[in-house]
């Protein structure tokens, strides 16, 4: 393959001819790196504005649904995308993925109530489900295996910019302006992302019939709404309505699997799932996103809840996490392309299991240093495990499955992410409720400093003491997921590397 892509033979091949005069691979990469940023942004900006939003709107009991949705239909539509990049192409698609994004990240900021404000996070979810997984796949044919190590550690090197920038951008409008603006901050990021690629990406696609399986997104929809819903409402819902959840999933799991087994064009090609990499890839990339979502959504919870801080506190502890995934995401693709995906998978879920330990012993008398140290080394571990999953899948297919694998290991990491959500949510819910029913109003107010000080000291501490302990039970789950990842990344070929491709 030359520097600009696949040669002109190839690209015939597989019906998708590149123009390589056309093509400038720096500013495409520029491009990806600007709307992967802008997509990723969103999870770390809400996290630290989320207290006040839920201090002006109302609502703690759908605080992990903001997040849940947004991941839910993000990963949901990630797969309808994936099969859209490899028959019309990346270009139209990521037009139609980025346009929905930015149209529901500015409805977000008119939200009046805590309800809108979840439909319309489900609104920008579906946009985002053809930012980042069009960005990584255009990157992917553009590059060659041992450049895209290299390319694809940039690329995941800006989740964690995008949670440096994120946090303590979204503590600086909160504290000085107002929170509708961090879902509006990055409208000129993604103006600017699909004005680049319209100009510098040029492609010629075959025209032929198409199927897109909007069936089975429909199943996974209802299979994956159903055990969200009872993760994170379950506790109050009638017996009658659990089961009614319970069945959904269960049926609407066996129904997708069956239907996708015979449909033309799956939606999840299972013919993928019969490579080892590419199962360990996806699923260990579901378990580091349900891990990042327990850090990222709740750590700033902690810090402005329990230890009664600042946002921007908030902001600093959850941005170190963000410096190191961005390094050891670097550093992880260039080592790799010398040793293993093993091995930098392997250090990657070591550090997760040392950073959940971490969490677990956080207190609030500890204070944000030791905080700062659970969020630093739990970034090592999503760097280096991220990059190696997407890398070490990209590899293991040809051109024309490419869009369908890298949409297949980001469809599993978003609904680990969702359901890391709704299982943290479901774990702080449940012991707030076990603990204290009715609380939630007084909880409401605890996360909001003006609030706050209106509480009697001794209620203050009640409330505090009660967070803080959903909270470590959450950080305990963490725990047991990141030795689950560990176990899972040794299955993997030990030889296997993007300069020994197998």
């Amino acid at each position: 393959m030359p520097p600009d892509g696949p040669s002109p033979a190839r690209a015939a091949a597989l019906h998708v001819p590149v123009d390589h005069k056309a093509m400038r691979r720096p500013l495409i990469l520029a491009a990806c790196l600007m709307a992967t940023f802008m997509a990723a942004v969103e999870s770390t900006i809400v996290a630290t504005a989320m207290p006040s939003i839920v201090a002006d709107l109302g609502g703690f009991k759908l605080f992990s649904w903001v997040f849940a949705i947004y991941l839910l239909s993000q990963a949901v539509t990630i797969p309808i995308y994936g099969r859209l990049a490899d028959l019309l192409g990346r270009k139209k698609t990521f037009y139609i993925g980025a346009g929905l994004f930015l149209v529901g990240s500015t409805l977000c900021g008119f939200a009046r109530n805590m309800v809108w404000l979840v439909i319309f996070r489900t609104l920008q979810g579906v946009g985002a489900g053809g930012v980042q997984p069009i960005s990584m796949t255009i990157c992917g044919d553009i590059y060659t295996p041992a450049e895209r190590a290299k390319v694809q550690g940039l690329i995941s090197s800006v989740f964690g910019v995008a949670a440096v920038v994120g946090p303590s951008l979204g503590a600086f409008l909160v504290e000085h302006g107002a929170w509708p603006v961090v879902f509006w901050v990055n409208l000129p990021v993604g103006a600017a992302a699909i004005l680049m690629i319209s100009v510098f990406l040029q492609e010629q696609v075959e025209h032929r019939k198409r199927k897109v399986d909007y069936l089975g997104s429909l199943l996974m929809t209802v299979a994956i709404g159903s055990l969200l819903l009872l993760l994170v409402q379950g506790e109050t819902l009638p017996d009658s309505i659990v089961a009614i959840l319970a069945a959904g999933f269960v049926l609407g799991l066996a129904v997708l699997l069956v239907y996708e087994a015979r449909a033309p064009e799956p939606m999840l090609p299972l013919e993928l799932w019969r490579d080892r990499v590419i199962v360990i890839g996806s699923i260990g990339g579901g378990i580091a996103g349900a891990i990042m979502m327990g850090v990222s959504a709740f750590l700033p919870t902690y810090v402005q809840g329990p230890m009664e801080l600042s946002p921007t506190d908030a902001g600093l502890v959850l941005g170190v996490m963000s410096v190191t995934w961005a390094l050891a995401s670097i550093f992880g693709g260039r080592l790799m392309v010398r040793t293993s995906y093993r091995l930098i998978a392997t250090l990657g879920a070591l550090c997760l299991v040392a950073g959940s330990l971490v969490l677990v012993g956080l207190t609030p008398s500890r204070g944000p240093l030791w905080a700062s140290m659970g969020s630093l080394v739990i970034g090592l571990g999503m760097g280096f495990c991220n990059t190696a999953f997407i890398v070490s899948i990209q590899a293991a297919v040809p051109w024309g499955k490419r869009g369908a694998a890298t949409s297949s290991c980001l469809f599993m990491r978003f609904i680990g992410q969702a359901l890391g959500a709704a299982c943290f949510g479901a774990v702080l819910n449940f012991t707030i409720q076990r603990k204290s029913p009715g609380s939630w109003g007084a909880v409401d107010q605890l996360l909001q400093p003006g609030q706050r000080a209106s509480l009697p000291a001794q209620e203050r501490m009640r409330l505090a003491e009660l967070v803080g302990a959903g909270l470590h039970n959450g950080y305990l789950l963490a725990v047991v997921l990141s030795v689950a990842l560990l176990v899972l990344v040794l299955r993997l070929p030990a030889r296997l590397s993007p300069s020994r491709p197998g």
